[in-house]
């Protein structure tokens, strides 16, 4: 991902009011992000825990900032990241929605996913995959994860 400034996330925002993007607190790490390490950016907001906020870059290369709200409720049993599809998850899986773009968001329409709590999904995506079989090529099986992840997080976000 590259780096973005703090003008163009508030910008991004599709799903939220002028108010909303304005009380937004970016994450407290936000100077020292590792750009090339994410394929997209997400925080959770210290002030509200149950709030959240990824800015995702589109195949075009657009940015579509999302902001979403963690479920009440906690899946039953060991839920699987939709985004990283990681089966070997070191976090939690949460339920997050996000109330849609336009006229839909204004009349409560929202969409949902399950998403790693603390947004780890990149970092999963680049441990090296388990040796399938032999001959296996571990470095194109990161790769492919890599562009999964950064495929099914701008379906999200366009689906928006």
């Amino acid at each position: 991902m590259l780096p973005i400034s703090e003008k163009t996330i508030r910008a991004s925002f599709v799903n939220a009011s002028r108010r909303e993007t304005s009380d937004l607190t970016l994450p407290a790490d936000f100077a020292t992000l590792d750009w090339d390490a994410l394929d997209f950016l997400g925080w959770r907001d210290p002030k509200s825990p149950r709030r959240a906020s990824v800015v995702v870059p589109t195949l075009e290369g657009d940015l579509i900032g999302v902001l979403l709200r963690q479920a009440e409720a906690s899946p039953r049993s060991r839920a699987q990241c939709s985004w990283c599809q990681d089966v070997r998850l070191p976090n939690d899986v949460v339920f997050y929605s996000a109330k849609r773009s336009g006229p839909a968001g204004r009349n409560g329409n929202t969409v949902g996913t399950l998403v790693c709590q603390d947004f780890q999904c990149s970092a999963n995506v680049r441990k090296t995959p388990p040796l399938a079989y032999e001959g296996f090529d571990v470095d194109a099986a990161r790769l492919r994860r890599i562009e999964d992840l950064q495929l099914r997080a701008a379906g999200f976000a366009t689906d928006l």
